[in-house]
Protein backbone atom coordinates (compact mmCIF):
# COMPACT_ATOMS: atom_id res chain seq x y z
CA UNK A 1 0.00 0.00 0.00
CA UNK A 2 1.09 3.36 -0.50
CA UNK A 3 3.47 4.72 2.13
CA UNK A 4 2.29 8.31 3.72
CA UNK A 5 4.01 11.33 2.69
CA UNK A 6 5.44 11.76 6.07
CA UNK A 7 8.02 9.82 4.69
CA UNK A 8 10.71 11.55 2.36
CA UNK A 9 11.11 11.50 -1.31
CA UNK A 10 14.72 10.15 -2.29
CA UNK A 11 16.56 11.41 -5.68
CA UNK A 12 18.99 9.88 -6.45
CA UNK A 13 21.50 11.31 -9.26
CA UNK A 14 24.34 8.97 -10.42
CA UNK A 15 27.28 10.57 -12.57
CA UNK A 16 29.31 8.63 -14.70
CA UNK A 17 33.59 8.93 -14.31
CA UNK A 18 33.52 11.86 -11.83
CA UNK A 19 36.20 12.19 -9.90
CA UNK A 20 35.95 12.83 -5.94
CA UNK A 21 37.86 16.00 -5.64
CA UNK A 22 36.20 17.44 -8.79
CA UNK A 23 33.93 19.77 -7.08
CA UNK A 24 34.46 23.31 -5.95
CA UNK A 25 32.95 23.18 -2.75
CA UNK A 26 35.18 20.26 -1.67
CA UNK A 27 38.69 22.50 -3.01
CA UNK A 28 38.77 22.03 -6.31
CA UNK A 29 40.78 25.33 -7.88
CA UNK A 30 38.87 24.60 -11.40
CA UNK A 31 36.10 23.46 -11.74
CA UNK A 32 32.45 25.36 -11.21
CA UNK A 33 29.86 23.09 -9.51
CA UNK A 34 27.53 25.48 -8.42
CA UNK A 35 24.67 23.60 -7.90
CA UNK A 36 26.58 20.25 -6.16
CA UNK A 37 28.53 22.97 -3.97
CA UNK A 38 24.85 24.00 -2.91
CA UNK A 39 24.18 20.17 -1.97
CA UNK A 40 27.07 20.04 -0.18
CA UNK A 41 26.60 23.21 2.03
CA UNK A 42 23.10 22.25 3.25
CA UNK A 43 23.81 18.60 3.65
CA UNK A 44 26.76 16.24 4.97
CA UNK A 45 29.63 15.01 2.42
CA UNK A 46 31.84 11.81 2.76
CA UNK A 47 35.02 12.45 1.61
CA UNK A 48 36.51 8.73 1.99
CA UNK A 49 34.02 6.71 -0.18
CA UNK A 50 35.39 3.97 -2.03
CA UNK A 51 34.36 1.78 -4.60
CA UNK A 52 35.22 -2.21 -4.53
CA UNK A 53 36.30 -2.63 -7.99
CA UNK A 54 35.50 -4.92 -10.71
CA UNK A 55 36.08 -7.39 -12.59
CA UNK A 56 35.96 -6.20 -16.42
CA UNK A 57 37.13 -3.28 -18.13
CA UNK A 58 33.77 -1.52 -17.76
CA UNK A 59 33.98 -0.61 -14.09
CA UNK A 60 30.46 1.52 -13.92
CA UNK A 61 28.47 -2.13 -14.58
CA UNK A 62 29.61 -3.70 -11.29
CA UNK A 63 30.20 -0.88 -9.32
CA UNK A 64 26.59 0.34 -10.11
CA UNK A 65 25.65 -3.41 -9.15
CA UNK A 66 26.87 -2.94 -5.88
CA UNK A 67 25.50 -0.03 -5.37
CA UNK A 68 21.97 -1.17 -6.40
CA UNK A 69 22.25 -4.30 -4.74
CA UNK A 70 24.18 -3.69 -1.34
CA UNK A 71 26.43 -6.27 -2.40
CA UNK A 72 30.13 -7.32 -2.77
CA UNK A 73 31.20 -7.03 -6.27
CA UNK A 74 31.54 -10.76 -6.04
CA UNK A 75 27.78 -10.97 -4.48
CA UNK A 76 26.41 -8.57 -6.92
CA UNK A 77 26.71 -10.11 -10.06
CA UNK A 78 24.62 -13.70 -10.76
CA UNK A 79 28.07 -15.32 -12.18
CA UNK A 80 31.11 -13.20 -11.50
CA UNK A 81 33.61 -14.00 -14.34
CA UNK A 82 36.66 -12.38 -15.32
CA UNK A 83 35.29 -10.40 -18.64
CA UNK A 84 37.27 -9.19 -21.72
CA UNK A 85 34.21 -7.89 -23.90
CA UNK A 86 32.97 -7.02 -26.16
CA UNK A 87 29.73 -6.81 -24.23
CA UNK A 88 30.03 -5.36 -20.48
CA UNK A 89 26.99 -6.47 -18.59
CA UNK A 90 26.15 -7.88 -14.64
CA UNK A 91 23.42 -9.25 -14.19
CA UNK A 92 21.94 -8.40 -10.87
CA UNK A 93 20.96 -12.16 -9.10
CA UNK A 94 17.49 -12.70 -8.71
CA UNK A 95 17.43 -13.13 -4.77
CA UNK A 96 18.83 -9.45 -4.65
CA UNK A 97 16.37 -7.39 -3.83
CA UNK A 98 17.91 -4.10 -5.45
CA UNK A 99 17.37 -0.64 -3.84
CA UNK A 100 14.72 0.45 -5.62
CA UNK A 101 13.01 -2.74 -5.55
CA UNK A 102 13.16 -2.24 -1.65
CA UNK A 103 11.84 1.23 -1.76
CA UNK A 104 8.60 -0.19 -4.13
CA UNK A 105 7.98 -2.77 -1.41
CA UNK A 106 7.60 -0.30 1.22
CA UNK A 107 5.07 2.03 -0.69
CA UNK A 108 7.32 4.23 -3.05
CA UNK A 109 6.88 5.27 -6.45
CA UNK A 110 9.76 4.52 -7.98
CA UNK A 111 11.22 5.90 -11.36
CA UNK A 112 14.13 5.59 -13.35
CA UNK A 113 15.80 7.87 -16.76
CA UNK A 114 19.02 8.00 -17.77
CA UNK A 115 21.90 5.39 -18.11
CA UNK A 116 21.46 1.49 -17.18
CA UNK A 117 24.61 -0.69 -17.37
CA UNK A 118 23.12 -3.96 -16.20
CA UNK A 119 20.43 -6.65 -16.89
CA UNK A 120 16.98 -5.85 -18.13
CA UNK A 121 15.07 -7.98 -15.80
CA UNK A 122 16.68 -6.17 -12.69
CA UNK A 123 15.63 -2.78 -14.56
CA UNK A 124 11.99 -3.67 -14.46
CA UNK A 125 11.54 -4.91 -11.09
CA UNK A 126 13.36 -2.21 -9.31
CA UNK A 127 10.89 0.43 -10.99
CA UNK A 128 7.13 1.07 -11.54
CA UNK A 129 7.84 3.45 -14.60
CA UNK A 130 10.38 5.02 -16.29
CA UNK A 131 11.33 7.48 -19.61
CA UNK A 132 14.12 8.10 -21.61
CA UNK A 133 16.24 4.93 -20.79
CA UNK A 134 19.82 4.67 -22.22
CA UNK A 135 20.92 0.90 -22.15
CA UNK A 136 24.30 0.77 -22.85
CA UNK A 137 27.94 1.97 -21.25
CA UNK A 138 28.87 4.89 -23.25
CA UNK A 139 27.32 6.69 -26.74
CA UNK A 140 27.47 10.04 -28.80
CA UNK A 141 26.36 12.46 -26.19
CA UNK A 142 24.43 14.29 -29.07
CA UNK A 143 22.72 10.75 -30.38
CA UNK A 144 21.57 9.03 -27.08
CA UNK A 145 19.21 5.85 -28.11
CA UNK A 146 16.62 5.70 -25.48
CA UNK A 147 13.71 3.69 -24.52
CA UNK A 148 10.61 4.69 -22.63
CA UNK A 149 9.88 1.78 -20.15
CA UNK A 150 8.87 -1.04 -21.28
CA UNK A 151 6.34 -3.04 -18.89
CA UNK A 152 7.48 -6.50 -20.68
CA UNK A 153 11.09 -5.87 -20.12
CA UNK A 154 12.03 -6.60 -23.81
CA UNK A 155 12.88 -3.21 -24.77
CA UNK A 156 13.03 -4.43 -28.47
CA UNK A 157 15.89 -2.30 -30.53
CA UNK A 158 12.90 -1.28 -32.80
CA UNK A 159 11.68 0.92 -29.95
CA UNK A 160 14.40 2.70 -29.34
CA UNK A 161 14.94 6.24 -30.64
CA UNK A 162 17.83 8.79 -30.79
CA UNK A 163 16.74 11.32 -27.62
CA UNK A 164 16.38 15.33 -28.56
CA UNK A 165 19.19 17.19 -27.02
CA UNK A 166 22.81 16.32 -24.90
CA UNK A 167 22.65 13.43 -22.86
CA UNK A 168 22.26 15.53 -19.67
CA UNK A 169 19.83 17.49 -20.91
CA UNK A 170 17.41 14.50 -22.06
CA UNK A 171 18.05 12.44 -18.45
CA UNK A 172 17.14 16.17 -17.07
CA UNK A 173 13.93 16.69 -18.67
CA UNK A 174 12.69 13.49 -17.95
CA UNK A 175 13.12 13.84 -14.49
CA UNK A 176 11.38 17.15 -14.30
CA UNK A 177 8.19 15.74 -16.31
CA UNK A 178 8.37 13.16 -13.99
CA UNK A 179 8.46 15.86 -11.23
CA UNK A 180 5.73 17.73 -12.92
CA UNK A 181 3.31 15.13 -13.56
CA UNK A 182 3.02 13.13 -10.19
CA UNK A 183 -0.31 12.84 -9.32
CA UNK A 184 0.10 9.93 -6.63
CA UNK A 185 0.21 10.52 -2.81
CA UNK A 186 2.94 8.26 -2.00
CA UNK A 187 6.14 9.50 -2.05
CA UNK A 188 8.64 8.68 -4.91
CA UNK A 189 11.98 7.35 -5.26
CA UNK A 190 13.82 9.00 -8.46
CA UNK A 191 16.91 7.57 -10.43
CA UNK A 192 18.52 10.02 -12.22
CA UNK A 193 21.53 8.24 -13.95
CA UNK A 194 23.60 10.36 -16.06
CA UNK A 195 26.15 9.38 -18.44
CA UNK A 196 28.49 12.47 -18.12
CA UNK A 197 31.21 12.78 -17.30
CA UNK A 198 32.10 9.93 -19.83
CA UNK A 199 34.10 10.39 -22.71
CA UNK A 200 33.22 11.09 -25.76
CA UNK A 201 33.85 14.47 -23.61
CA UNK A 202 31.60 16.66 -25.88
CA UNK A 203 30.38 19.75 -23.74
CA UNK A 204 27.79 22.04 -24.73
CA UNK A 205 29.95 24.81 -26.03
CA UNK A 206 28.69 27.35 -23.33
CA UNK A 207 30.15 25.06 -21.12
CA UNK A 208 33.24 24.29 -22.51
CA UNK A 209 34.11 27.62 -22.75
CA UNK A 210 34.33 28.56 -19.31
CA UNK A 211 37.58 26.91 -18.88
CA UNK A 212 40.76 28.24 -20.83
CA UNK A 213 43.13 24.91 -21.40
CA UNK A 214 46.38 26.79 -21.85
CA UNK A 215 45.30 28.16 -18.00
CA UNK A 216 44.14 23.91 -17.16
CA UNK A 217 47.12 23.32 -14.22
CA UNK A 218 48.40 19.43 -14.68
CA UNK A 219 47.39 17.25 -11.59
CA UNK A 220 50.32 17.10 -9.32
CA UNK A 221 50.73 13.52 -9.92
CA UNK A 222 51.00 14.00 -13.67
CA UNK A 223 53.20 11.82 -15.45
CA UNK A 224 54.45 11.04 -18.52
CA UNK A 225 53.96 7.07 -18.71
CA UNK A 226 52.82 4.96 -15.69
CA UNK A 227 56.01 3.90 -14.26
CA UNK A 228 55.58 -0.12 -14.86
CA UNK A 229 52.81 -2.42 -16.38
CA UNK A 230 50.00 -2.40 -14.27
CA UNK A 231 48.60 -4.98 -16.73
CA UNK A 232 46.17 -2.82 -18.71
CA UNK A 233 47.81 0.23 -20.09
CA UNK A 234 46.48 -0.13 -23.53
CA UNK A 235 43.21 -0.96 -23.11
CA UNK A 236 40.71 1.80 -25.01
CA UNK A 237 40.15 4.94 -21.94
CA UNK A 238 44.40 4.57 -21.98
CA UNK A 239 44.64 5.70 -25.32
CA UNK A 240 41.88 8.19 -25.05
CA UNK A 241 45.54 9.98 -25.32
CA UNK A 242 49.36 9.66 -26.94
CA UNK A 243 52.00 8.08 -25.42
CA UNK A 244 53.66 8.92 -23.23
CA UNK A 245 50.95 11.72 -22.20
CA UNK A 246 51.52 15.54 -23.60
CA UNK A 247 50.88 18.57 -20.92
CA UNK A 248 49.26 20.26 -24.08
CA UNK A 249 46.96 17.26 -24.74
CA UNK A 250 45.64 16.64 -20.92
CA UNK A 251 45.12 20.15 -20.60
CA UNK A 252 42.87 19.98 -23.26
CA UNK A 253 41.16 16.63 -21.91
CA UNK A 254 40.97 18.47 -18.51
CA UNK A 255 39.06 21.40 -19.72
CA UNK A 256 36.40 19.47 -21.63
CA UNK A 257 36.38 17.04 -18.25
CA UNK A 258 35.28 20.30 -16.48
CA UNK A 259 32.97 21.35 -19.08
CA UNK A 260 30.97 18.22 -18.64
CA UNK A 261 30.91 18.38 -15.08
CA UNK A 262 29.53 21.81 -14.93
CA UNK A 263 26.98 20.84 -17.99
CA UNK A 264 25.42 17.97 -15.41
CA UNK A 265 25.84 20.29 -12.56
CA UNK A 266 23.46 22.69 -14.49
CA UNK A 267 20.98 20.06 -15.08
CA UNK A 268 20.78 18.83 -11.80
CA UNK A 269 20.07 22.67 -10.64
CA UNK A 270 16.93 22.28 -13.01
CA UNK A 271 15.91 19.25 -11.28
CA UNK A 272 16.08 20.85 -7.84
CA UNK A 273 13.82 23.81 -9.11
CA UNK A 274 11.44 21.25 -10.31
CA UNK A 275 11.64 19.81 -6.59
CA UNK A 276 11.14 23.55 -5.08
CA UNK A 277 8.07 24.67 -7.71
CA UNK A 278 6.16 21.51 -6.69
CA UNK A 279 6.45 21.89 -2.78
CA UNK A 280 8.36 18.72 -2.64
CA UNK A 281 12.16 20.26 -1.70
CA UNK A 282 12.16 20.14 1.67
CA UNK A 283 10.66 16.46 1.91
CA UNK A 284 13.02 15.19 -0.29
CA UNK A 285 16.51 13.50 0.77
CA UNK A 286 19.13 14.14 -2.83
CA UNK A 287 21.87 12.26 -2.95
CA UNK A 288 24.69 12.72 -5.80
CA UNK A 289 27.49 10.31 -5.72
CA UNK A 290 29.77 9.01 -9.08
CA UNK A 291 30.27 5.40 -9.94
CA UNK A 292 33.95 5.63 -9.75
CA UNK A 293 36.56 8.16 -10.76
CA UNK A 294 38.86 8.81 -13.22
CA UNK A 295 42.66 9.65 -14.13
CA UNK A 296 42.69 12.02 -16.86
CA UNK A 297 46.31 12.10 -17.34
CA UNK A 298 46.80 10.87 -13.34
CA UNK A 299 50.02 8.84 -12.66
CA UNK A 300 50.36 8.66 -16.55
CA UNK A 301 47.10 6.99 -17.03
CA UNK A 302 43.72 8.59 -18.52
CA UNK A 303 40.96 5.75 -17.25
CA UNK A 304 39.65 3.81 -14.28
CA UNK A 305 41.02 0.64 -14.66
CA UNK A 306 43.77 1.15 -11.93
CA UNK A 307 43.43 1.04 -8.18
CA UNK A 308 44.60 4.46 -6.92
CA UNK A 309 42.88 6.96 -5.54
CA UNK A 310 41.64 8.81 -8.36
CA UNK A 311 39.93 6.14 -9.61
CA UNK A 312 38.60 4.54 -6.25
CA UNK A 313 37.20 7.49 -4.79
CA UNK A 314 33.56 8.82 -5.31
CA UNK A 315 31.66 11.87 -4.52
CA UNK A 316 28.79 11.33 -2.06
CA UNK A 317 26.66 14.18 -1.07
CA UNK A 318 23.39 13.83 1.09
CA UNK A 319 20.96 16.45 1.64
CA UNK A 320 17.88 16.42 3.25
CA UNK A 321 15.56 15.21 5.97
CA UNK A 322 17.93 13.84 8.46
CA UNK A 323 20.81 14.62 7.42
CA UNK A 324 22.91 17.20 9.03
CA UNK A 325 24.21 20.54 7.16
CA UNK A 326 26.97 21.82 6.05
CA UNK A 327 29.38 18.91 7.45
CA UNK A 328 31.78 16.31 6.49
CA UNK A 329 32.64 12.85 7.64
CA UNK A 330 36.21 11.25 6.77
CA UNK A 331 35.11 7.70 7.68
CA UNK A 332 35.98 4.65 5.83
CA UNK A 333 32.65 3.59 3.32
CA UNK A 334 32.08 1.50 0.31
CA UNK A 335 29.88 3.34 -2.28
CA UNK A 336 27.21 0.80 -1.87
CA UNK A 337 26.49 1.72 2.06
CA UNK A 338 24.20 4.40 0.19
CA UNK A 339 21.80 1.22 0.36
CA UNK A 340 21.53 1.03 4.26
CA UNK A 341 22.01 4.73 4.69
CA UNK A 342 19.05 5.47 2.56
CA UNK A 343 16.77 2.64 3.64
CA UNK A 344 17.82 4.33 7.84
CA UNK A 345 16.76 7.29 6.84
CA UNK A 346 13.69 6.79 5.65
CA UNK A 347 12.41 4.70 7.72
CA UNK A 348 12.47 1.59 5.12
CA UNK A 349 13.01 -1.91 6.26
CA UNK A 350 16.13 -3.60 4.62
CA UNK A 351 15.83 -7.18 3.34
CA UNK A 352 18.23 -9.75 5.02
CA UNK A 353 22.20 -10.41 3.42
CA UNK A 354 23.24 -7.26 2.59
CA UNK A 355 27.10 -6.31 2.68
CA UNK A 356 26.34 -2.69 3.10
CA UNK A 357 26.30 -0.71 6.48
CA UNK A 358 24.26 2.39 7.38
CA UNK A 359 26.13 5.51 7.61
CA UNK A 360 23.31 7.44 9.68
CA UNK A 361 25.11 6.45 13.07
CA UNK A 362 28.16 8.64 11.63
CA UNK A 363 25.63 11.50 10.11
CA UNK A 364 24.55 11.91 13.84
CA UNK A 365 28.36 11.21 16.18
CA UNK A 366 31.56 12.56 13.52
CA UNK A 367 33.79 9.71 15.29
CA UNK A 368 31.62 7.02 14.99
CA UNK A 369 33.49 4.48 12.08
CA UNK A 370 31.80 1.81 10.23
CA UNK A 371 34.92 -0.24 8.62
CA UNK A 372 38.03 -0.50 9.65
CA UNK A 373 39.84 -0.99 5.99
CA UNK A 374 38.42 -1.28 2.54
CA UNK A 375 39.50 -3.59 -0.06
CA UNK A 376 38.95 -2.76 -3.82
CA UNK A 377 39.83 -4.97 -6.81
CA UNK A 378 40.81 -4.78 -10.59
CA UNK A 379 40.16 -8.07 -12.53
CA UNK A 380 43.13 -10.46 -11.78
CA UNK A 381 45.94 -8.07 -11.70
CA UNK A 382 45.61 -5.80 -9.05
CA UNK A 383 44.23 -5.70 -5.34
CA UNK A 384 44.51 -2.68 -2.57
CA UNK A 385 43.71 -2.40 1.10
CA UNK A 386 43.85 0.54 3.02
CA UNK A 387 43.08 1.49 6.71
CA UNK A 388 42.55 5.13 5.76
CA UNK A 389 46.32 6.08 6.34
CA UNK A 390 48.28 3.30 4.84
CA UNK A 391 47.48 2.06 1.43
CA UNK A 392 48.55 -1.54 -0.23
CA UNK A 393 48.41 -2.17 -4.18
CA UNK A 394 49.47 -5.26 -5.22
CA UNK A 395 49.96 -6.11 -8.77
CA UNK A 396 50.60 -9.93 -10.45
CA UNK A 397 51.00 -9.15 -14.28
CA UNK A 398 52.39 -11.85 -16.42
CA UNK A 399 53.29 -14.34 -13.76
CA UNK A 400 55.13 -10.87 -12.23
CA UNK A 401 54.32 -9.69 -8.80
CA UNK A 402 54.65 -5.74 -7.23
CA UNK A 403 53.90 -4.04 -4.38
CA UNK A 404 53.09 -0.27 -3.74
CA UNK A 405 52.82 1.41 -0.42
CA UNK A 406 51.44 4.84 0.20
CA UNK A 407 50.95 7.22 3.38
CA UNK A 408 47.46 8.78 2.42
CA UNK A 409 47.65 11.11 5.49
CA UNK A 410 50.68 12.71 4.34
CA UNK A 411 50.76 11.96 0.57
CA UNK A 412 46.75 12.11 -0.69
CA UNK A 413 48.14 12.09 -4.50
CA UNK A 414 50.22 8.81 -3.71
CA UNK A 415 53.37 10.71 -5.44
CA UNK A 416 55.75 8.42 -3.23
CA UNK A 417 55.80 4.82 -3.30
CA UNK A 418 57.45 3.73 -0.03
CA UNK A 419 57.36 -0.17 -0.39
CA UNK A 420 61.33 -0.31 -1.14
CA UNK A 421 62.24 1.32 2.42
CA UNK A 422 62.84 -0.97 5.04
CA UNK A 423 61.72 1.10 7.63
CA UNK A 424 57.85 0.26 6.14
CA UNK A 425 58.42 -3.79 6.20
CA UNK A 426 56.39 -4.09 9.04
CA UNK A 427 53.15 -1.68 7.43
CA UNK A 428 53.23 -3.66 4.10
CA UNK A 429 53.36 -6.94 6.31
CA UNK A 430 50.53 -6.57 8.01
CA UNK A 431 48.72 -4.55 4.77
CA UNK A 432 49.17 -7.90 3.32
CA UNK A 433 48.04 -10.09 5.92
CA UNK A 434 44.59 -8.10 6.30
CA UNK A 435 44.43 -8.12 2.25
CA UNK A 436 44.71 -12.03 1.86
CA UNK A 437 42.10 -11.96 5.06
CA UNK A 438 40.07 -9.75 3.15
CA UNK A 439 40.02 -11.77 -0.19
CA UNK A 440 38.83 -14.99 1.57
CA UNK A 441 36.28 -12.88 3.61
CA UNK A 442 34.30 -11.95 0.18
CA UNK A 443 35.26 -14.74 -1.62
CA UNK A 444 37.64 -13.46 -3.72
CA UNK A 445 39.57 -16.06 -6.26
CA UNK A 446 40.63 -13.98 -8.90
CA UNK A 447 43.60 -13.02 -8.55
CA UNK A 448 45.41 -15.99 -6.54
CA UNK A 449 46.67 -15.84 -2.88
CA UNK A 450 48.99 -17.86 -2.87
CA UNK A 451 50.83 -14.76 -4.98
CA UNK A 452 50.19 -12.25 -1.96
CA UNK A 453 53.05 -13.54 0.25
CA UNK A 454 54.47 -10.34 1.99
CA UNK A 455 57.31 -9.82 0.06
CA UNK A 456 59.11 -7.37 2.48
CA UNK A 457 61.46 -8.70 5.03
Amino acid sequence: MPRPMSHPNVLLVIADDHQADAISAVGHPVVRTPVIDELVSGGTTFTQVRIMGSLMPAVCAPSRACLLTGRNVFRADTEPLLSHGPEYQVCLPRDACTLPECFRAAGYETYFTGKWHNCRASLNRSFSSGSRIFLGGMSDHAAVPVWDYDPSGEYRAENARIGKGFSSEIFADAAIDFINGRNNECPFFLCLAFTSPHDPRTPPETFRRLYDESQIPLPENFLPAHPFDNGELHIRDEELAAFPRQPEEIRRHLADYYGMISHHDAQIGRVVEALRLNGVLESTIIVYLSDHGLAVGQHGLMGKQNLYEHSLRVPLVLCGPGVPRGERRRLLAYSFDLYATLCALAGVDTPPGLDSRSLVPALADPSRTVRDELGSVYMDRQRMVTDGRWKLIRYHVDGTERVQLFDLARDPRELHDLAGLPIHAPIIRRLAATLRQWQEKVGDRWMPVEALAPVAK
